[in-house]
């Protein structure tokens, strides 16, 4: 069924949004976390998402025109769909200044009842004050669902300015910036430190000093309740504003536990006194008091094993099964983490993986390098000329530097490659966009700062999305050989291993060591069938065999 997509509120003080680019045609396929539209608000140019399927039927409003907050820009729906009747009911844009529209905002985490103090503020809502400005968690990446506030840098009472960050937010790619774009007092903070605020949730409140916020909560809350009311009518009414829910979610303690910790164990005062003064670990005696509890006759009845857990001559440990605990940590799931395992296990099941292997020889490969590090201002990494070596072959199979749209396949005429990072929190994958174009140092000084950035998690959403093609080398981590997921929405990722020194049989018959590095390249055979997968790695090998063909 065709769904309308409007324009949503971007920002506290938006009134309309300019279409800067439309990044999806009529007739193209949208998926649900696609970015349809750039558009600027009073505040910064953002992204447009449908949170829908379907095909583009319609789009409302030209490139370099605006549209009032809840105007319809767009319709999603089934190809071929008739539309017609969703364009004629077009509820007329907000623009009261009493009552400006306000998203579901997350429960404050020391709040009860929220929804009881909603219901009664229904009956009389209370004007928000001109000064007073809602700052809302921004969609900081395309796939983002929600941020986890990781630190506030600004707390209730302090004064800011529209350029200060007030806090630190880790969405499902990196942790980012929130800047509130607001003067005034930090008035009200929507969640503590570790809880999470979902897309367009509000985040905090900044006005003037002594502004009572709680005043103008259940008038928030209100309205919160009213627009998820409004996202279970039907298509016709929906608004393109992501749905959120007042909710907390709950931060795990981690716990741990250790067998010689002797609080833990059941032992008097006295006992607990004697053991300590002579040394003895408590966790070496069994108890005979009541249940098990340790008193003094025990002490004094040990008879005092040198071996015991705090130290002996020999210097061994001795192992009491009986005291001896299992113990374990549990850690929440970070959004980068679930959003791989959706991602990747989407992919894995999703696109038909093929696997192709090759090996190559390095040594030509390895001498170029050092050659032209001696001449460098920019140190190349054995990881850059592959990046190189990839763009070229790809510009060559252009096959390979494809997507699955559902209903076409899209060949990229641009090459963008993104380049695998393994970080604390999971994987990330910086693109070095244009690689066909760009010369070794080029690669190599955009690689450097992307990685910084990704190990910092300073990344902007534009530097790890847009990727066309990917590379994951686990060869600096001593990895011989393995092969990778796909990336979506990449046809093709490349697994690079180790180089290793390894006996092979020349053209002559004679054994010599070789510098030789395996390949192998994962395809989605929706898009690359097994001779165009191999065709694009003999092309790869030719490169890298040869690598003055990539000086040319």
């Amino acid at each position: 069924m065709a769904e309308v997509i409007r324009m949503p509120l971007l920002s506290d003080t938006m009134k309309e949004g300019k279409i800067v680019a439309w990044l999806k045609q009529v007739g193209d396929s949208v998926e649900s976390d696609d970015v349809l539209a750039e558009v600027q608000t009073d505040k910064a140019t953002m992204e447009v998402v449908p949170y829908v399927d379907g095909v583009l039927l319609h789009i409302g409003i030209p490139e370099g025109e605006a549209a009032a907050i809840n105007e319809i820009i767009a319709v999603v729906g089934e190809e071929g769909e008739d539309f017609a009747h969703l364009l004629e009911d077009k509820p007329a844009a907000d623009t009261s200044e009493e009552a400006p529209a306000v998203s579901t905002v997350d429960a404050p985490a020391a709040e009860n009842n929220n929804s009881a103090v909603a219901k009664t503020a229904v009956e009389e809502k209370v004007a928000l004050p001109s000064d007073l400005e809602v700052v809302r968690m921004p969609l900081l990446s395309d796939t983002m669902k929600a941020g986890k506030v990781v630190n506030w840098l600004k707390q209730v009472g302090d004064e800011v300015t529209s350029d200060d960050i007030l806090a630190e937010v880790e969405t499902d790619k990196a942790t980012m910036e929130v800047i509130g774009y607001a003067d005034g007092t930090l008035l009200y903070q929507g969640v503590e430190a570790g809880d999470s605020v979902e897309v367009n949730g509000v985040l905090a409140i900044v006005g003037d000093s002594g502004t009572d916020v709680q005043k103008y909560l259940p008038s928030i809350l209100a309205e919160s309740e009213d627009n998820a009311s409004e996202e279970k009518e039907p298509a016709t009414t929906k608004a393109a504003a992501p749905k959120t829910e007042v909710k907390k979610v709950e931060s795990k303690k981690v716990q741990t536990q250790t067998a010689t910790d002797d609080s833990r164990i059941k032992a008097s005062p006295l006992a607990k006194s004697i053991a300590k003064e002579k040394g003895i670990s408590l966790s070496f005696i069994t108890g005979t008091g009541d249940n098990g509890r340790v008193i003094k006759r025990d002490i004094d009845n040990y008879k005092g094993d040198l071996r015991q857990a705090q130290g002996s001559s020999t210097g061994i440990a001795a192992f009491d099964a009986n005291s001896a605990q299992e113990s374990y940590t549990d850690v929440p799931v970070s959004q980068m983490r679930e959003i791989i395992a959706q991602r990747l296990g989407e992919s894995k099941f999703n696109a038909p993986h093929f696997y192709l292997k090759i090996s190559v020889e390095m040594d030509d490969f390895l001498k170029i390098r050092k050659q032209i590090n001696s001449v460098s201002e920019v140190k190349i990494s054995v990881n850059d000329m592959m990046i190189k070596a990839v763009a070229l072959s790809l510009t060559k199979h252009p096959a390979v530097n494809s997507s699955w749209l559902g209903d076409k396949i899209r060949t990229n005429d641009h090459v963008h490659i993104g380049s695998a990072v393994a970080i604390e929190e999971g994987l990330i994958v910086p693109v070095i966009k244009f690689a066909h174009q760009k010369s070794l140092a080029q690669i190599a000084a955009d690689a450097n700062v992307l990685y910084e950035k990704a190990k910092t998690g300073k990344l902007q959403p534009q530097e790890f999305t847009g990727n066309t093609f990917t590379i994951s080398n686990l060869g600096m981590m001593g990895i011989e050989d393995f092969t990778a997921i796909i990336n979506p929405p990449d046809a093709c990722i490349l697994a690079v291993g180790k180089t290793t020194a390894t006996p092979v049989v020349d053209a002559n018959g004679a054994v010599v060591v070789k510098n030789i590095m395996k390949l192998s390249l994962s395809c989605d055979h929706r898009v690359v069938d097994g001779a165009v997968g191999a065709r694009f790695l003999q092309t790869l090998k030719d490169y890298i065999e040869q690598p003055a063909l990539m000086l040319l």
